[in-house]
Formats: C-alpha cells, sequence, structure tokens
C-alpha cells in the first residue's frame, strides 16, 4: 500500500444512495485472479447507459468519487475497492458508508470520507453543477476542504488508521513490524509446537 497524506482534485457525483458493491463491480468480475485490471468493471452494468456520470467527460481524470449515502452495502468485496481503486480514484465521499466496505477501504488505501449529510448534498449539487471545483482531503488533519463553496469540515478517521494511511501500511506491514518479536517468539517454542 502507497502513502496517503493528501488527496486533490475533481470528484465524480454519483447521486445514487444505497449502492452495494454488486452495482460497484458484477459477480462476473470476480474470476479475476490478479488485483488490476477491476477499473474496467466499475459500475458495469450502469456503463451501458450513455448518460452515467461516468462517461460524462467532464469528469474525466476525477481523483475522488463522491456517493450518495449508504454507499458499498452488500456482500464483503474487496474487488469493489480495487475496481474504485483502478479506475483512478483515491477518495471516498459519503455520507455514511457500509462498515465492511469502510473497513475494506483502510487496508488497501482508499480514504473513506463520510460527512454529514447536508454537506455531502452541497457538495453533489455543487460538483454537478461546475466539474472543475477542487477538493482536498487531507489525512494528516482529518479534514475536507472545497474553497471554492468555502466548505472546510473534519471526517472521522481512528489513529490507528490514520497511521496506517501515512505510513502506507497494510496488514502485511503492520504484522512485519514486529518480525524480530515473532522471530525470538518463534525461536523459543518447545520443537513439539513447531508446525502443529
Amino acid at each position: 500500500m502507497e502513502p496517503v497524506r493528501i488527496v486533490s482534485g475533481t470528484a465524480v457525483p454519483l447521486d445514487r444512495s444505497d449502492v452495494d458493491t454488486d452495482q460497484i463491480i458484477p459477480a462476473d468480475w470476480l474470476k479475476r485472479v490478479e488485483r488490476t485490471g477491476f477499473g474496467q468493471g466499475l459500475f458495469a452494468s450502469w456503463r451501458d447507459d450513455r448518460s452515467f456520470v461516468l462517461n460524462d467527460e467532464r469528469y474525466a481524470g476525477a481523483s475522488i468519487l463522491l456517493a450518495g449515502p449508504n454507499f458499498g452495502t452488500g456482500s464483503s468485496r474487496e474487488h469493489a475497492v480495487w475496481a474504485i481503486m483502478d479506475a483512478g480514484f483515491q477518495a471516498v465521499i459519503s455520507p455514511r458508508f457500509a462498515d465492511i466496505f469502510r473497513n475494506n477501504c483502510t487496508k488497501c488505501g482508499l480514504v473513506p470520507v463520510t460527512v454529514e449529510a447536508e454537506v455531502g448534498e452541497r457538495l453533489m449539487r455543487a460538483v454537478q453543477a461546475d466539474p472543475t471545483i477542487e477538493l482536498t482531503v487531507d489525512v494528516d488533519r482529518r479534514t475536507l476542504e472545497a474553497p471554492a463553496l468555502a466548505v472546510t469540515v473534519g471526517f472521522p478517521l481512528d489513529d490507528a488508521t490514520r497511521e496506517r494511511f501515512l505510513e502506507g501500511l497494510d496488514d502485511i506491514a503492520l504484522t512485519l513490524r514486529s518480525a524480530d518479536a515473532i522471530d525470538a517468539f518463534e525461536a523459543h517454542r518447545p520443537g513439539w509446537l513447531v508446525g502443529a
């Protein structure tokens, strides 16, 4: 996982509530064995509609996905996070995330930014009206800013998760921080427990 301190850029306004992981990345895409290439399947069932927001060239190159409430519900699939990241997004903003989806985001390096419903609605309408509006997610300060709208709000991020983002630590990297202690413990285990 790469360190994430600041995500700054434009946003795609996905004005839909209760978006589930099957809508984010349909089950047909789960047959892949690698973690790359899922961006092509992002919202695949909606992409055939030419009016779907991700088909709108005005939002090309956006690094932030601005979602409606209750984003990421449904089954637990890391593939949903991989698809969002593979499509170039580094942060997702929503008034509410499904717990499992949010947890998967923090373990993969996608910043989940929870905002009050009124803030989410204001950002949604503003970005729909002006796709050039810049947003900045500051992981270190735990803030979301939209200078053109005079918006600066905090978002919840516990200290351990903040550290994971700032230092680029996935679960394996966190475990490897204790490699010396693990090795010392293993060296003193009775022989009959080794491999048990």
